[in-house]
């Protein structure tokens, strides 16, 4: 009997997919989750991607709402949604009604009426609209501010948020109305009310859209909320398009998703590693030899050299990385005085595989980048028993940190930052829509670094830490999982999300990424202890996570060429091929809760292998490796093309010869 449910393997716990309406005004396809409008669609070309209200702390933290009173009128052609939400958190309490309309014309509104419930400080209260790259980067915007009219481009590449007097700055001055124009004459006009917005890039932090918000960030934040005051702000959205698509030319999805098979494209698979646990407890036997299965590049572990457990951290990341057979990569943190620890860490290193240190200051590592002095320091003192090893600058911090103070080059051998899907929204559609703009990190940093080797080091699914936190924050209550974990790392949509992030990394050029750590809540993994909280964290005790399995699928072809894959809805499913000598290798993963059948053609004819991991096969592939790697069943290819569904999040893994 599997002890997890369907929806705990599915994503991490035991609750329903959120209710998805899908609505009309006019021409326009939306849908309404969770309070939010989502995918407002003109025939199949996406024009809005997300509009919602977001209630954010002092320190920049989500506060959730609480939804009643919820009611949805629907015709043929309009609709109307009525529904009451209440934000508390801390000293933070308000409460809004919201009223949501979609005319016959096309014509979409979101009204946010509101009122505070007690004196709270806050950074935002208010309304969230964001434009899709694909389709928006490039295109031409206007925009009414105060001062007149401005008229632009969006950019293409990732446009730094830069800080003035210790502000962001957007991409161009707060505006009441804003009209985007993309292809073919269609303009997507959005008008404001009750507040100014601006717009930044949020590729910035791997969001895969331009971002529209209030209150504008140049008069500054924390704001003042007094008990009693009252919020309004209305949203008005027009697709304006020379000519409307009829209905009948509109689905809004494809049934049947086909995956086209193509040539190698000149890219290849990036060196892949895992990190150190951060429960700080050595791999037994069993864990390391599962981890050395999966023939790591690396393990990465951090040193912080003025603090007193390095030697002790460097210690357990040497054994664990000759017990797995692969290199070391250290994060290290220097402080102003690291001299003496650099002298002891240059013979704990003598002979030791290191294949890239990543140097940081402590204090700037999170909040800026590697500058030349701590770069000459690390070089002076490591370079001598670490001929081979590359010297990395970076961040320690989002991809905003490098791209808005982007490093002196001259020191490095490389450039490094992290990723996380979740610096602003934690639904699993956000972490999807996150999922293309890795490659947009990768392709701009290659674009100021020159022919430097950029490292994601590393990939987590939440932040590991509050980078935009100001003040103190409270730890977890008793009994409450750390803001750092997520449960869905147990999950099957943690796996499919995984080859989502390993293809647009990779296909960006990319040529090392860290991924998750190697054992625990935040690992591959389970420790043979099990899970601290297991009711917040519904591991098995020793059991591999699904995306072990992604990992072990790629590991018997380090740095293979990467395939061609190409197919018309990439928030639905994801997909990453490969090929090297007599194997190719393809990964075809669900994004969605619900059953897609799939259509995979470009294989050659013949024979592959498949096997599935989804919740049937979950628990063998959990707790009996041996088991599920033979579970591979032949699948004859005629005409090159497989035919497949898939279950809700399902990994399937199809192996063959390139004939």
């Amino acid at each position: 009997m599997n002890p997890l449910t369907a929806y705990e393997m599915w994503y991490g716990r035991d609750e329903p997919p959120p209710e998805v309406i899908s609505l009309r005004a006019g021409a326009v396809d939306v849908e309404f989750q969770d309070g939010a409008l989502r995918y407002l669609r003109l025939g199949q070309r996406e024009m809005i991607r997300h509009i919602y209200s977001a209630v954010r702390d002092v320190n920049w933290n989500t506060i959730p709402g609480r939804r009643s009173g919820l009611a949805v009128n629907t015709s043929d052609d309009h609709f109307q949604i009525n529904f009451d939400s209440f934000h508390e958190g801390g000293p933070l309490a308000f409460r809004w009604h919201a009223t949501i309309e979609g005319g016959a014309d096309g014509t979409i509104s979101y009204t946010m009426d509101g009122r505070v419930e007690r004196d709270f400080r806050y950074c935002r209260i208010g309304f969230c609209i964001l434009h899709p790259v694909d389709g928006v980067a490039g295109a031409r915007y206007r925009a009414a501010t105060p001062e007149g009219e401005l008229t632009g481009t969006l950019p293409e590449l990732i446009e730094p948020q830069r800080m003035v007097d210790g502000l962001e700055r957007p991409l161009f001055p707060a505006c009441s109305r804003l009209v985007v124009e993309v292809d073919g004459g269609t303009q997507i006009v959005t008008e404001f009310e009750g507040d100014l917005f601006e717009m930044e890039d949020q590729r910035n932090w791997t969001d895969g859209s331009f971002k529209t918000y209030c209150t504008p960030i140049i008069l500054g934040y924390p704001h003042q909320a007094k008990a009693g005051q009252e919020f309004f702000q209305k949203v008005t959205v027009k697709i304006e398009a020379p000519a409307t698509p009829s209905r009948a030319a509109q689905p809004a999805r494809q049934e049947l998703i086909r995956l086209t098979l193509g040539e190698a494209t000149g890219e290849t698979l990036p060196k892949l590693g895992f990190g150190m646990p951060g429960h700080h407890q050595p791999l037994d036997e069993r864990e390391a030899g599962l981890i050395a299965d999966l023939r790591p590049a690396h393990l990465k572990a951090e040193l912080h050299l003025g603090k007193p457990g390095w030697p002790s951290a460097l210690d357990r990341a040497l054994s664990a990385a000759e017990r797995c057979g692969c290199a070391l990569e250290l994060a290290l943190f220097l402080s102003d005085d690291s001299e003496e620890a650099l002298e002891a860490l240059r013979e704990r290193l003598r002979g030791a595989a290191v294949a890239r240190l990543i140097v940081f200051h402590e204090d700037q590592a999170p909040l800026g980048t590697t500058s030349t002095r701590w770069l000459e320091q690390a070089r002076r003192h490591l370079e001598p028993v670490l001929p081979d090893t590359l010297f990395v600058g970076g961040t320690n911090g989002n991809f905003a940190e490098l791209n808005r103070q982007r490093p002196d080059l001259s020191l490095m051998d490389g450039v490094a930052y992290t990723i996380n899907p979740q610096v602003h929204l934690p639904d699993e559609r956000n972490l999807i829509d996150a999922i293309q703009a890795q490659h947009d990190t990768v392709v701009t940093a290659l674009s100021f670094s020159g022919a430097l080797p950029i490292s994601v080091s590393s990939v987590t699914l939440k932040p590991p830490f509050n980078q935009a936190a100001t003040e103190e924050e409270a730890g977890p209550a008793p009994g409450e999982l750390p803001p750092e974990v997520d449960q869905r790392q147990i999950s099957l949509f943690a796996a499919a999300w995984t080859v989502g992030s390993l293809r647009s990394l990779a296909s960006g050029g990319a040529d090392s990424v860290t991924y998750y750590e190697t054992t625990g809540w935040r690992g591959l993994m389970e420790t043979a202890a099990g899970s601290p909280l297991p009711d917040k964290f519904r591991s098995l005790p020793g059991m591999l996570f699904p995306v072990y399995w992604v990992f072990a699928f790629l590991a018997p072809s380090p740095g293979a060429a990467l395939h061609a894959l190409a197919w018309d809805e990439p928030l639905l499913v994801e997909g990453l091929a490969f090929g090297q000598g007599s194997r190719l290798g393809v990964l075809v993963a669900n994004l969605q809760p619900r059953p897609q059948p799939v259509e995979l053609t470009g294989l050659p004819n013949g024979q592959v292998s498949m096997r599935r991991l989804y919740d049937e096969s979950m628990l063998v592939a959990a707790t009996d490796p041996a088991g599920f790697a033979g579970r591979a069943s032949p699948v004859a290819i005629r005409d090159g093309t497989l035919t497949h569904s898939l279950e809700p999040y399902e990994t399937a893994f199809v192996e063959g010869s390139p004939g």
